[in-house]
């Protein structure tokens, strides 16, 4: 079988069956672990070992730890715990840029904004996502490990070509010094922090929000400015479109096995599409991000209706407040970017 078609039914299969695990064994927030799934399996590679999965998970505790912290001073010293949260948040948004430490960066962004804020309502609220979040890396690395075998990696070139090495490590370096900036972190921060602060108002209705937010956090850092309006505004508005889609499929028939199969049929397009099977203008980190608001919006959906909540209602609140989070983070980044053009010293060029 090609590289290709391997990792595209790797792709599709290990969302779906953490999807199914989740939800078969009533994780909390159990949309978490296929939002992993995505994330971890969308990078070519074996899945992480028993070592590696450890140090993952000390990584997420303690990074997440931080936010436990923060909540006694939010109680109390609300501005001093505003302002380390926008350290926090700074800290976070370098790691990813400059560094290129994505995972920590991510999950430091997680801690300061999306456990601070619940903690504030609740100790148990912080520790149920804080669960969740450990639960959903070692589901879908469990997931990773099952369907790997399956449809493994080529074994390693022990003969590369040097040529392509110094082509790749010269667009490599390249990139680098484009975001050793800390502008770039400072503007991917500035995403952040009102989405958090309206967090703060009501943890439990804009907990999706908070998720959202840090995703486009994420992703402005590594798009450029020209690219940032129409791939976070289309990703964005089609990640509803196919969480609507999702939603009336499920209701054909709904039970796990079917919620799995949908699953799997969604997860096929969108790694036809990220590995360029199917012909495509958009890059894959745009399907991704589609995948990901999909899952961001459905997941919520699906507890609601366990609950007995209103779903449409709920849902169209979720994708209102996703659209306008995603118009401000490209006004704030072109904005910002006419800002650094017009008066800054060393004006940036994505």
């Amino acid at each position: 079988m090609h590289i290709q078609a391997r990792r595209i039914f790797r792709l599709s299969f290990v969302p779906a069956l953490a999807l199914a695990i989740a939800y078969a064994i009533s994780t909390p927030l159990p949309f978490i672990a296929p939002l992993f799934a995505f994330f971890l399996t969308a990078m070519p590679g074996p899945p992480l070992g028993a070592k590696k999965l450890l140090g993952l998970v000390l990584l997420v505790i303690i990074t997440l730890g931080i936010g436990i912290l923060l909540i006694p001073l939010l109680l109390n010293f609300q501005l001093t715990a505003l302002l380390l949260v926008l350290i926090g948040l700074y800290l976070s948004s370098y790691l990813t840029v400059n560094l290129s430490k994505n995972l920590p960066g991510t999950f430091l962004a997680v801690g300061v904004t999306m456990i601070s804020a619940a903690g504030t309502v609740n100790d148990s609220l912080a520790t149920t996502i804080i669960q969740a979040l450990v639960l959903g890396i070692i589901i879908a690395v469990i997931c990773q490990s099952l369907i790997y075998p399956f449809f493994p990696e080529d074994p390693p070139d022990p003969f590369p070509d040097k040529s392509q090495l110094t082509e790749q490590q010269a667009a490599s370096s390249k990139i680098k010094g484009a975001v050793q900036s800390n502008w770039i972190a400072i503007r991917s921060t500035l995403i952040v922090f009102p989405a958090y602060l309206l967090l703060l108002t009501n943890p439990m209705m804009y907990l999706p929000i908070a998720i959202k937010a840090v995703s486009l956090s994420q992703q402005v850092s590594t798009i450029d400015v020209k690219s940032a309006g129409r791939e976070l505004i289309d990703s964005t508005l089609l990640g509803g479109l196919f969480a609507i889609l999702f939603w009336f499929a499920l209701g054909i028939w709904t039970n796990l096995w079917m919620f799995f199969l949908w699953m799997l049929l969604f997860s096929l397009f969108f790694s036809c599409k990220i590995y360029q099977l199917i012909a495509t203008r958009f890059p894959a980190s745009f399907w991704l991000n589609t995948a990901v608001t999909m899952l961001i919006l459905l997941g919520p959906a699906v507890e609601d209706s366990a609950s007995g909540k209103d779903v449409y209602a709920a849902f169209f609140s979720r994708a209102m407040l996703f659209i306008l989070i995603t118009l401000y983070a490209v006004f704030a980044v072109y904005f910002l970017e006419h800002l650094n053009s017009r008066y800054g010293k060393n004006t940036y060029v994505s």
